[in-house]
């Protein structure tokens, strides 16, 4: 695992411990160009055989394009894009030499393909997107399948629902926000090779129906 935060960092290890697991942790920014090497170098001696890729900076609604900086704007890029792609790639490559059957797996969002007013976001995850097709596409044939998920409205990440007027019940099919845990069960089942084992290059939406939400409220 790897986060910016090492005390939250550790924090995460110590549960997966204390649950009978095992967990190395690694304190990484992966916002500025190189900040993916320290990860890349600490598993090269044993690849894994599993890589997700969640990390994204905090968004604040400010950012929008007349006012988004170029630090934060490059930030976005260097961790979604960059790192999304340069780490990917350096395991999979680790993958292929010990002929492992791996998976990778990005968060990516439904705003991918629809504006967020905060271009740097929507850009770097419609980037991923199209990163994710492409290494599924070359990796396919070593048995290693990429796919990502597109998470919905989860609170959390930069954004409070608590201060919103956002309308889950009006706006989202199914009635409610999404949890972290609707997000995981998700990832377990295209990780897994009993479930998923013919699905690669695909983005599987988890948004409780968002996605199907028009504009024009629906009668009453």
């Amino acid at each position: 695992m790897t986060d910016i935060d090492a005390e939250r960092l550790e924090a995460v290890a110590g549960d997966i411990r204390t649950a009978g697991g095992s967990a190395e942790s690694v304190v990484a920014d992966l916002s500025v160009p190189d900040g993916w090497r320290p990860l890349a170098e600490a598993m090269a001696a044993q690849p894994p055989h599993i890589f997700v890729h969640s990390a994204c900076p905090r968004r604040h609604e400010s950012d929008i394009a007349l006012e988004v900086s170029e630090e934060t704007f490059d930030a976005m890029l260097n961790t979604n894009l960059r790192t999304g792609f340069l780490l990917g790639r350096e395991l999979a490559r680790g993958m292929i030499a010990g002929n492992l059957p791996g998976r990778l797996l990005y968060i990516t969002s439904l705003h991918a393909e629809t504006p967020r007013n905060l271009p740097h976001y929507s850009t770097s995850k419609a980037g991923m997107t199209m990163l994710m097709k492409e290494l599924a596409r070359q990796l396919g044939p070593a048995g290693i399948r990429v796919n990502a998920i597109a998470p919905g409205a989860i609170p959390g990440g930069g954004w409070d629902s608590s201060a919103s007027d956002f309308q889950p019940e009006r706006k989202i099919p199914l009635g409610r926000f999404g949890r972290a845990e609707d997000i995981a069960a998700a990832a377990m089942a295209l990780l897994s090779d009993h479930f998923s084992g013919y699905i690669t290059g695909a983005t599987i939406p988890v948004d409780g129906g968002l996605q199907l939400f028009s504009w024009i409220d629906p009668p009453a």
